[in-house]
């Protein structure tokens, strides 16, 4: 993208640009016109300057000869945005959730092992939809074993309930053709859409019994936030979450300290509050008088 609109600028064929075609100003104005005429959002932009940025980085090294030019580059700040809390649901909503699925039903199991194991284990959507059967391990110390982002593997452990749910549908599919653990009709893998589907079914049977998701928009990655938020009220630091979820940094779990009002709510209830005397501002009658008469 960038190429092409620095080819409709300066009139050059991206074969026949050189490095020092690419400078900040041009940067700049692509990341404008990005804004302008794709109506991208601030984030969008971030997300593209960042590629940029790994670009001039590694010019760093195999062009130094032209260092003003790549630090003016780099220097290129991100654009603020408003930032939005994470969206996750209730124990309650997650309850009337899990309880949606017509366990009568071949797809409905699935779902119901599906669901859960999400919110058990806040795996990632292509983490769950690209888990196989050997990843899995249901005997002593019950985990999932899965590959993150960056390609980093980390083991996730089950809960008894998860792992006699999960038992029990492998049990029901041991004769598939198919080793992926949570299979489409066809035993393929089931792709976004897919699970966008069978989420956003669940969720409309669970809205009959839960009215607080009538006023939610529920995605799949707010199950992974979902299951983030339990562990942070029941105690966990932000070292362990960003364990157990796979974050790069244990700085990326303050989101879900920012998005907990009950546990700002007990903080508030522990400090000691401090002294103060409500009252109303009562003007004399000499003050009624002069503002009366303007």
């Amino acid at each position: 993208m960038l190429l092409k609109f620095i080819q409709k600028r300066r009139h050059k064929q991206p074969a026949s640009l050189l490095f020092e075609d690419i400078d900040a100003p041009i940067i700049c104005a692509f990341l404008d016109d990005l804004e302008k005429q794709r109506g991208i959002s601030a984030r969008s932009r971030n997300v593209r300057l960042a590629a940029i940025r790994s670009f001039f980085r590694y010019a760093a090294f195999e062009v130094p000869s032209r260092s003003e030019q790549i630090q003016r580059a780099l220097a290129i700040p991100t654009k603020r945005y408003t930032r939005t809390q994470v969206g996750f649901l209730t124990r309650p909503e997650v309850e009337a959730l899990l309880a949606a699925p017509d366990t009568r039903t071949w797809s409905g199991r699935r779902d119901h092992a599906l669901l859960l194991t999400s919110v058990q284990t806040g795996m990632r959507l292509s983490e769950m939809t690209g888990l196989k059967r050997q990843d899995v391990t249901l005997g002593t110390g019950a985990h999932v074993r899965v590959e993150g982002k960056g390609r980093k593997s980390r083991c996730i452990p089950l809960t008894e309930q998860t792992r006699a749910i999960l038992k029990n549908w492998l049990q029901e599919t041991a004769k598939a053709d198919s080793d992926i653990v949570f299979p489409n009709a066809r035993g393929g893998h089931l792709s976004a859409d897919g699970v966008s589907y069978i989420l956003a079914k669940q969720i409309e049977t669970a809205r009959k019994t839960c009215p607080s998701l009538r006023k939610k928009r529920v995605t799949f990655h707010q199950l992974r936030h979902t299951s983030a938020m339990e562990m942070l009220r029941a105690g966990f630091d932000g070292t362990m979450i960003a364990l157990w979820l796979g974050h790069e940094s244990p700085e990326t779990t303050q989101i879900y300290l920012d998005a907990d009002l009950e546990l700002k709510k007990k903080m508030l209830e522990k400090a000691t509050p401090h002294d103060g005397k409500p009252g109303i501002y009562r003007p004399d009658d000499q003050l009624l008088a002069f503002l009366n008469g303007l």
